[in-house]
């Protein structure tokens, strides 16, 4: 199944809330992204039968191997690009705002260069 961009805001969104708390519903998700909870369950629906995350009996979210993954691949772009674009002068929230976007469209090799570029250059490079 390839996810589309609103599947890798989910993944994301999961995994960004783990990070911070015992576990995750699906109220969680809906209030972190200000969605109704119908289109919270559906999504939720979608990346179960997907294999990215599964139900336990009290309702938690938790990631599968690949959908743990995908939301770590996702939340380093986004974490990579923001600093990118701030790092160039652009504004916190508009490097954020941009950087949420292209998160899902860069390809790897691009991602991986500017990684590379910005971030892993050794001490002799700067």
């Amino acid at each position: 199944m390839h996810l589309q961009e609103s599947g890798e805001m989910y993944l994301e969104t999961i995994y960004i809330l783990s990070q911070k708390q015992d576990f995750v519903r699906s109220l969680d998700v809906a209030e972190y992204m200000h969605f109704s909870k119908p289109s919270v369950s559906r999504a939720v629906g979608l990346l179960k039968s997907g294999n990215y995350l599964v139900v336990d009996g009290n309702g938690h979210l938790i990631l599968t191997d690949s959908g743990l993954s995908v939301a770590q691949k996702i939340y380093e772009r986004h974490l990579i690009l923001t600093k990118m674009f701030m790092e160039l002068g652009v504004d916190e929230a508009i490097a954020t705002d941009d950087a949420c976007r292209i998160e899902h469209y860069i390809s790897d090799i691009s991602f991986e260069a500017i990684k590379k570029h910005f971030f892993e250059k050794t001490p002799s490079d700067k």
